[in-house]
């Protein structure tokens, strides 16, 4: 089976550190970047690397973008070049395209020009690093929608022993426990009858509201 394809425009500090983790994650990735520095910085970690002027056209389509299964614009400094990128990637038919936002204004234009996914770096590890300062109990926090989150708490003291159907968390305050993270390994889906222990880690979906609900009434 062959494997997915990604490129990364933009091999700074964000840029680099996604290109390293795909190829971890065991995929193919070329970096891109239009100054020499980084590209060759990056030379022995990627699968191809390029210097490269983002912005123009016969480049992007001289490098086969096309071809990719998803091209990540992250792009630092430079919002014109970000969204000037974005729109050439768009009209050569790129499959998928994520961009970098450094702005809600900048990311606002984004999803104008039709970019399939935006990331707020920034703002986002903000947001996760508050949610965590203020929850002992909080390890992870990433938002999936406007509406929805997906937490990880560890269980505390007062929970040892417990079942899910004593804690009942979806009658009680409308969030799911999807996974428990335990010493000896991760239990997906977990039944009524699985119990959980201290320091085990429980995954939980649902709303803001309801997860922080459960969390002030059993956990703190």
């Amino acid at each position: 089976m062959k494997r997915s394809q990604y490129a990364v425009i933009g091999l700074g500090r964000f840029g680099s550190s996604l290109a390293k983790e795909l190829i971890k994650l065991g995929y193919e990735v070329m970096g891109i970047d239009k100054h020499e520095e980084p590209v060759e910085a990056m030379s022995e970690e990627l699968t191809h690397v390029v210097v490269a002027d983002s912005t123009d056209e016969d480049v992007i389509r001289s490098l086969g973008l096309r071809n990719f299964d998803c091209v990540i614009v992250a792009i630092g400094d430079d919002i014109q070049s970000s969204i000037l990128t974005t729109i050439l990637l768009k009209d050569i038919g790129v499959k998928m395209v994520v961009a970098k936002a450094l702005s809600e204004l900048h990311g606002k234009v984004l999803n104008k020009i039709g970019v399939d996914r935006i990331i707020f770096p920034e703002r986002d590890m903000g947001v996760r690093v508050a949610h965590q300062l203020v929850s002992p109990n909080l390890l992870d926090y990433i938002e999936l929608s406007c509406e929805y989150t997906i937490a990880e708490l560890t269980v505390p003291r007062c929970l040892d022993g417990r079942t899910l159907r004593d804690l009942d968390t979806r009658a009680k305050y409308g969030c799911s426990i999807v996974a428990i993270n335990k010493k000896e390994g991760v239990i997906i889906a977990p039944t009524a009858t699985d119990s959980v222990e201290e320091k085990d880690v429980m995954v939980i979906i649902g709303t803001n509201d309801q997860i922080d609900h459960f969390e002030k009434a059993v956990i703190r």
